[in-house]
């Protein structure tokens, strides 16, 4: 609402809270980026760095080298910063460094590189040995660089290497190799001058905060060991970016932190090193992983990774990213303000702490290439799962706003308020019933409770349609010719559009006079007064369409499965419903529905296009204009399918329908569409309240790639590491929240005690693999069949129990036994893995609640109320007065029951 509008209490309010908000925000981004001062500055030149001088593109195995331009262009980079500079090799242009180094005053150690390539093994040592007599700035050489950790060489075959050049240059010689190689060969220590050693404690597990002094106390184990020799640290370093190995974690500022305290404490000691390295060398990582391409102290593209001097700051751009996701969550939180201009504190600050939270997610997942040295892979996964992520994040708000509007003190606003007091004339109603296959017995029940009712002006019409068998129709025909005028019977041996074509041919014949139409479903025992207190409504609001009471459900209180089931029902009915309700915005479902007959005919009547009708018709009556109305009382109780497979096919049904009508009418929903017909609250619940049904498909679509990605960290681990935090974390906070909300609104809403919420929770989580496939389904076709529900089918057995699951099961088994193979050849120390494992068992939550309800459907028993309705004789005319009676007693105990 506008400023001038506000009560100056509620606008001073609105402020303290919209300031709280953003200090607690700022105050997490400064904690988890907050600089670390303990290091020292570093303001002398480097004693020496590593110098492999490919550039982004440049490979050697794909011989691709750099030319002396770009030698030329990296050392003069170099220079003033470094004194030494340490090469591998001395082929394909390599051989150029000492010359071009001396252009820039830089001391070298030469390298000959030296592997299982004998013939190129010459031609590196005879140019090593020429580069060391001409240029006078060849310090000494290396020979060899980890030779015989790769097993390239063996110890007799370096020896003889090593004699060579011996007897071919004066300058001193020796082979690199890590500190345990030396430690364990101490008779190689005698064929050469000095000591090149590798140390390197990332690879050895030490975490970066131990990683200095674990470095230095190596040094001293090797100078211990040969004391008439001078060491050379050879390499030494941290890396940036990759896995993390064990407890040993890459990141900039680690690489910072620990090169800023071993480079003064080896100057103190005056130890010679050579920082592992001067610049990125993407192409190592065929060898050494994705952290093999990052250990310089400069990226790929020359730009420096840290400062040498002042606090170390763990991302340089995190101010940056505050700034706009507190922008962003301040915008977000005015929009919502402008709405809710009366909500209260208590109110305000956890839903605008929630968007905020989720403008920071989104605001850090945007910008992590800015901070993170992504691969290439690794961007393309970046890229894919940005839309996903947002989708994710919208339907965490969505969660959000749903909570905060039915969790405020006075609402809902619309619901029971709306029952008015009889009328002197009622209107005629006209009740449709479709039918088609079904148990004869449940039939008349529906039937008989219809003719129960408490209302003076109404029909029955009933509509078999595509039933084969006149043993199963021609009952309901005698029932209804019993009745006389007020049942009619018809059936339709062939009817197109299932459901929709026979309510549509009751539609044409409903008598001309009828004012209102309602549908039952077939298996409904209806409460004798809902025409009585609902049809009322229609003549207090002209503008009323329809009235909606809930679906609700009998027999399940014996039965574990189907107690499951039905109160994953109610939370819809109870919570989903109630919401959409305040803003004219619900979703018709058919049974226990009240339309009004002139609307329903304007609309042009159901459509036989779709297998969701229902919810088709109510956004047409919305987009005409007319207004809905829910009423969360049941006045009618079904039954709940009896299988799981049943429980599946009717929400593939549901989902696969609610694809098909955003695909006719997503013109409609489109925010600027200003000619819908629609409201922007109903765009907004018709787009949002379909959305998790999307978040499915896309958790099928990540579980894939997941198996399919954590088969290549298996396979191939240089190629493929493990996903980044920044993949992962916005999937398990979603998760979290989603399921605190679910259990937080039952409590509220549906008050069936934590027992069920949590049955309910577990039900609603095994149908996510059916809704996954349905949206895929319905986004790829268009011609699935109207797919009934079956009721009072017999009892599975277990082996059909676990048959049902065949599919979730697998993919469950396949996550765990990539979760277990992560645990076998990474095992728990490296928490990047631990997390992406945890994230693999996660994504099996939905695959192993579908096999654990599907067993709870296999182990219940049938409930005594839960009749087996195809195993009643076709009843007599004397039985169906009983059953009349009997129908009758059921809905006065259930009305008194709801009551």
């Amino acid at each position: 609402m506008p400023k001038s509008y506000l009560p100056a209490g509620q606008a001073t309010t609105n402020l303290a809270v919209i300031l709280t908000i953003l200090a607690i925000h700022s105050g997490i981004w400064w904690f988890f980026n907050r600089p670390i001062t303990q290091q020292q500055d570093w303001l002398g030149p480097i004693h020496g760095v590593s110098f492999s001088p490919y550039q982004s593109g440049q490979d050697p195995f794909l011989d691709i080298h750099p030319s002396a331009q770009d030698l030329r262009a990296d050392l003069r980079l170099l220079q003033g910063k470094v004194r030494e500079i340490r090469s591998y090799g001395s082929t394909n242009g390599l051989e150029q460094i000492p010359a071009l180094a001396a252009e820039f005053g830089l001391a070298v150690t030469a390298g000959a590189w030296l592997d299982a390539n004998r013939s190129n093994n010459v031609l590196e040592l005879r140019n090593l040995l020429r580069n060391a007599e001409a240029h006078a700035n060849v310090k000494q050489l290396i020979l060899g660089n980890e030779s015989l950790l790769r097993g390239d060489l063996t110890m007799a075959e370096l020896g003889r290497y090593l004699r060579e050049a011996r007897e071919r240059t004066t300058k001193p010689l020796s082979t690199a190799e890590p500190w345990h190689v030396w430690m364990d060969h101490p008779e190689l220590a005698a064929q050469v001058d000095f000591i090149a050693v590798h140390i390197l404690p990332y690879w050895e597990d030490i975490p970066a905060d131990m990683a200095v002094q674990w470095a230095l106390d190596r040094y001293a184990d090797v100078a211990g060991a040969f004391p008439d020799k001078r060491i050379l640290v050879a390499e030494v370093g941290w890396p940036s970016h990759g896995e993390r190995n064990g407890p040993a974690k890459p990141g900039q500022d680690r690489q910072a932190g620990f090169l800023r305290e071993f480079l003064p404490a080896a100057q103190k000691l005056g130890i010679e090193y050579y920082v592992m390295e001067a610049f990125d060398q993407p192409w190592k990582q065929p060898m050494e992983g994705l952290v093999g391409g990052h250990w310089g102290i400069f990226d790929q593209n020359r730009q420096p990774k840290f400062a040498w001097t002042g606090p170390i700051v763990r991302s340089a751009t995190w101010g940056l990213e505050c700034g706009a996701a507190s922008l962003l969550g301040v915008l977000m939180l005015t929009v919502y303000l402008r709405r809710r201009s009366n909500a209260s504190a208590m109110m305000i600050l956890p839903f605008g702490l929630l968007l905020q939270a989720a403008a920071a997610t989104l605001v850090w997942y945007a910008g992590a290439p800015l901070g993170e040295a992504f691969s290439r892979l690794e961007l393309v996964v970046w890229l894919g799962l940005f839309p996903l992520n947002l989708a994710l994040l919208t339907v965490v708000l969505t969660n959000g706003l749903e909570m905060e509007r039915l969790l405020t003190p006075g609402r809902p606003l619309r619901g029971p308020s709306a029952f008015v007091d009889p009328l002197a004339v009622p209107p005629k109603v006209s009740l449709h019933v479709a039918i088609c296959n079904e148990p004869v017995g449940m039939v008349l029940e529906t039937l008989s409770s219809l003719d129960a009712l408490d209302y003076p002006d109404f029909e029955v019409l009933v509509v078999d349609n595509n039933t084969t068998s006149s043993a199963v129709w021609r009952p309901v025909q005698e029932f209804c010719r019993a009745r006389g005028h007020r049942f009619r019977f018809f059936h339709l041996r062939k009817c197109k559009g299932f459901k929709a074509g026979a309510l549509n041919f009751a539609l044409s014949r409903t008598h001309p006079d009828t004012g209102i139409v309602g549908i039952v479903d077939s298996d409904y025992i209806v409460r004798p007064d809902w025409l009585r207190t609902l049809v009322p409504s229609f003549a207090q609001d002209p503008e009323l369409a329809l009235v909606q009471a809930p679906q609700d459900h009998r027999g399940w209180e014996k039965n574990t499965f189907k107690t499951m089931c039905n109160w994953e029902y109610a939370g819809f009915f109870q919570i989903g419903m109630v919401h959409r309700n305040e803003d004219n915005a619900i979703i018709q479902h058919g049974t226990m529905s009240l339309i009004r007959h002139e609307a329903l005919r304007a609309a042009g009547g159901w459509s036989t296009w779709c297998i969701c009708e229902d919810a088709e018709l109510g956004l047409r009556l919305m987009a005409a204009g007319h207004r809905t109305l829910y009423v969360p009382q049941s006045f009618g109780w079904g039954l709940t399918p009896d299988t799981f497979s049943s429980y599946c096919s009717q929400r593939f049904r549901w989902a696969y329908g609610a694809v098909q009508i955003l695909k006719r009418h997503w013109r409609r929903l489109l925010p600027w569409d200003r000619n819908s017909g629609l409201t922007p609250a109903q765009k907004y619940h018709f787009l949002t309240g379909w959305l998790p049904w999307f978040a499915d498909a896309a958790h099928l679509i990540c579980v894939t790639a997941s198996l399919f990605w954590a088969s290549g960290m298996l396979l191939v681990p240089n190629w493929i590491g493990t996903p980044m935090s920044v993949f992962l974390l916005p999937v398990v906070a979603a998760f979290g929240f989603r399921l605190l909300q679910f259990i937080w609104l039952y409590q509220v809403r549906v008050r069936c005690g934590l027992p069920r919420i949590l049955g309910a929770a577990l039900a609603g989580t095994a149908l996510m693999h059916t809704i996954g496939k349905a949206v895929l389904s319905g986004l790829t076709t268009s011609d699935k069949p109207f797919l009934r529900t079956p009721k009072s089918e017999t009892a599975s057995g277990l082996l059909r129990g676990v048959s049902m699951v065949r599919q979730e099961a697998l993919l469950a088994l396949l996550l765990w036994m990539a979760a277990g193979g992560l645990a076998l050849s990474r095992g728990f120390a490296d928490g990047d893995v631990n997390l992406w494992m945890a994230v693999l068992v996660m994504q099996s939550s939905p695959y192993l609640a579908a096999v654990a309800v599907a067993l709870a459907n296999a182990l219940s028993t049938q409930s005594d109320d839960d009749l087996q309705w195809s195993a009643i004789p076709v009843p007599s005319s004397s039985l169906l007065r009983l059953r009349h009676r009997s129908a009758a007693r059921l809905a006065t105990s259930l009305l008194l029951k709801a009551k």
